[in-house]
C-alpha cells in the first residue's frame, strides 16, 4: 500500500513533548538539526505487522495518532498455524468490539489443561464473561487486526525492511532497505525475536539459549486414525512434548521433539521429520504432502528496557519464551494495549510527564513472571526422572481448586494486578465485562477512551471529559461505589470522594482542559 500523503507541518497536537535529549540516549547518534532534517511525516511508525503492531497500529487510530506500519515481508503468511487466544486477550477484543468477528474464525474449547499440558479441567466460576479459549488460525487474526487498524485509518507498507533509524530532540528518521527515509515522532518495534528495531536500539536481550528444538508442522498422514491414536497416547505417558493431532480429514499437526539445536535459520525438511518421528515412535506413520513444516527452540530472553528515547518496543521483539501455554501471541497483543493509548496520550500532548514510563514499569514484570512460568513448564516437560516426579506431585496439587485456579489465571492473564499503590484488591487489576444499563462494560469502551463508572451519581469527569466518558448507573453489578477505569480496562482508582478521584484523574489522565 502506498504511504499516505500527510502535510510537512506539524499537527496542532506536536505542541507538547516528552523532556528528553539524545544526549540521554547513549549509543545513537542525532542527525542533521534544523532545516536539514526532513519533515515529521507521521507521528508513529511501527516496525512489523503481526499481531502486535496491527493491535498497536489500531490502538493509536481511535486517538488520531498519524500512523505507518513497515513490514519487511511482501505477502502475509500463507501457511495455517492455529494459535490459542486465552481470556484477557478476548476481554480485549471485546473492549473494541472485535470480539464477534473473530469467533466466527474460531473454535471454543475449556479453559483448563494449559500449564505444562497437565489434564485437568477448567475451574468453575472464573472471574470472565469469556472463560474460554479460542482457537483461530494465525493468518487469521493477523488478517482481522490488520484490517481492524486499515480501517480506523492506519498505513500498511508491505515489502519494506528497516535497515537503519537515528533519533534526536524531535523525531526518528528511520531507513529502508530501498533508500528511502521516512521521519516519525516516534518509532516501535514489533518486529519479532530478531528484531532490528532492538538491535539497531543496542539494547540488551538477556536470557538463555535453546538448549532443546523441536520440529513442528502439519502433513497428511498414510496410516489409520486408530493406529496413530494409539502410539501417541503410549508415547505421550513420558513425552509430552510429542503428538499428532488431526486437524482436517487425514490432516494432522506433527509436533516431535528433537536431539540437539539445530540451524534455525534453516527451515525443516519432510525427511526430518520422518527420521525423527522413527526415532521417536518406531515409526513415520507414513507422513506426506506438508502444508507447512518449522522448528521452533526454548531460547527465553527479556529486553533489559522498553523504552530508549523515542523508540520503544513490544511483543516478540521485547521478550520471547517456548510457546508452551500458548502465551506468547496473547503477551504481545497485551503489550499493544497497555502501550497504545499512553503513547497515543504523549503525542496528543496532554500525557502526564511520567505516563509513558509506566508501559514498562507494568509490562515487563508481566513478561517476566511469563518467562518464568514456560521455564517451568519447559521443566515438567522433560523425561528426566527428577523432573517427572515434581509433575506427578503438580498433578496431584492441581486437583485442589485453589492451585488449579492459580495457574489458569497465571496463563490466561486474568490474574495480572499492576502495582498502582494501596488500595483494594480490585485496584491495579482488569474489571470483568460486567451488567450496566445500558448493557455490557465493554461495550462503553470501544473508542479506547477511560471511563468513570459512578454508582454513587453524584461525581463528574469535569475537565477531562474530552479523555474520560461519565456512567451513571447505581445498578451496576460493583460491591463498590465507583471505578476509574483506564482505556486498557484496568482499575485507576476506587473510590467516592470528588478531590480524590480528580487527583487520579490529572494522575492518569493529565491536566484537565480550560
Amino acid at each position: 500500500m502506498d504511504s499516505p500523503q500527510f502535510t510537512a507541518e506539524p499537527s496542532s497536537t506536536d505542541t507538547v513533548e516528552r523532556d528528553f535529549t539524545v544526549g540521554d540516549v547513549p549509543g545513537l547518534r542525532s542527525p542533521a538539526s534544523g532545516a536539514d532534517r526532513a519533515p515529521l511525516m507521521f507521528d508513529a511508525i511501527i516496525v512489523g505487522c503481526g499481531p502486535t503492531g496491527a493491535m498497536l497500529a489500531a490502538e493509536l487510530r481511535l486517538h488520531d495518532v498519524r500512523v505507518l506500519v513497515l513490514e519487511k515481508e511482501t505477502e502475509p503468511v500463507s501457511f495455517v498455524r492455529i494459535v490459542g487466544l486465552h481470556i484477557r486477550s478476548l476481554e480485549l477484543m471485546a473492549m473494541r468490539g472485535l470480539l464477534d468477528r473473530i469467533l466466527e474464525h474460531g473454535r471454543q474449547r475449556p479453559a483448563g489443561g494449559f500449564f505444562a499440558a497437565i489434564t485437568k479441567p477448567a475451574p468453575k466460576g472464573l472471574d470472565s464473561a469469556y472463560a474460554f479459549l479460542l482457537g483461530i488460525p494465525q493468518p487469521v487474526i493477523v488478517h482481522l487486526l490488520e484490517e481492524h487498524a486499515i480501517q480506523l485509518g492506519a498505513q500498511v507498507r508491505r515489502g519494506c525492511a528497516v535497515v537503519d533509524f537515528e533519533q534526536d530532540d524531535e523525531g526518528v528518521t528511520v531507513e529502508l532497505a530501498n533508500g528511502e527515509r521516512l521521519r516519525s515522532r516516534y518509532l516501535v518495534g514489533c518486529d519479532g525475536g530478531h528484531s532490528t528495531v532492538r538491535k539497531l536500539l543496542g539494547v540488551g536481550f538477556g536470557g538463555e539459549p535453546s538448549r532443546t528444538e523441536t520440529l513442528m508442522g502439519e502433513m497428511e498422514v498414510g496410516v489409520p486414525q486408530e493406529e496413530v491414536a494409539a502410539t501417541v497416547t503410549e508415547i505421550r505417558e513420558t513425552d509430552q512434548r510429542f503428538w499428532l493431532r488431526p486437524v482436517g480429514v487425514g490432516v494432522y499437526s506433527v509436533v516431535v521433539p528433537v536431539a540437539g539445536v539445530g540451524d534455525r535459520a534453516e527451515p525443516p525438511t519432510l525427511e526430518d521429520f520422518k527420521q525423527q518421528l522413527r526415532t521417536i515412535a518406531g515409526t513415520d506413520f507414513g507422513v506426506h504432502s506438508p502444508r507447512w513444516l518449522s522448528r521452533f527452540g526454548d531460547a527465553t530472553r527479556l529486553a533489559e528496557r522498553y523504552l530508549l528515547g523515542r523508540v520503544l518496543l513490544a511483543g516478540d521483539a521485547a521478550h520471547i519464551h517456548p510457546p508452551i501455554g500458548g502465551q506468547g501471541l496473547n503477551l504481545g497483543v497485551q503489550d499493544a494495549f497497555n502501550l497504545g493509548w499512553k503513547l497515543a496520550a504523549q503525542i496528543s500532548g496532554w500525557a502526564p510527564e511520567t505516563l509513558l514510563d509506566t508501559y514498562q514499569a507494568e509490562r515487563h514484570p508481566v513478561a517476566e513472571d511469563v518467562l518464568d512460568n514456560t521455564r517451568a513448564q519447559m521443566e515438567l516437560l522433560s523425561t528426566e526422572p527428577g523432573q517427572q516426579a515434581v509433575r506427578r506431585l503438580l498433578t496431584e496439587l492441581m486437583d485442589f481448586d485453589e492451585v488449579n485456579r492459580y495457574l489458569v489465571e497465571k496463563i490466561t492473564a486474568i490474574g495480572i494486578r499492576y502495582d498502582l499503590g494501596e488500595g483494594p484488591d480490585l485496584l491495579g487489576r482488569r474489571l470483568r465485562d460486567i451488567d450496566v444499563k445500558q448493557g455490557h462494560l465493554y461495550g462503553l469502551l470501544h473508542r479506547g477512551r477511560g471511563l468513570l463508572l459512578d454508582r454513587t451519581e453524584r461525581l463528574t469527569v469535569g475537565g477531562w471529559s474530552d479523555r474520560v466518558d461519565y456512567l451513571a448507573d447505581p445498578t451496576a453489578v460493583l460491591d463498590v461505589p465507583c471505578v476509574l477505569l483506564r482505556p486498557d480496562g484496568h482499575v485507576a482508582w476506587i473510590g467516592d470522594d470528588q478531590q480524590d478521584l480528580d487527583d487520579h484523574l490529572s494522575r492518569w489522565f493529565g491536566r484537565p482542559a480550560t
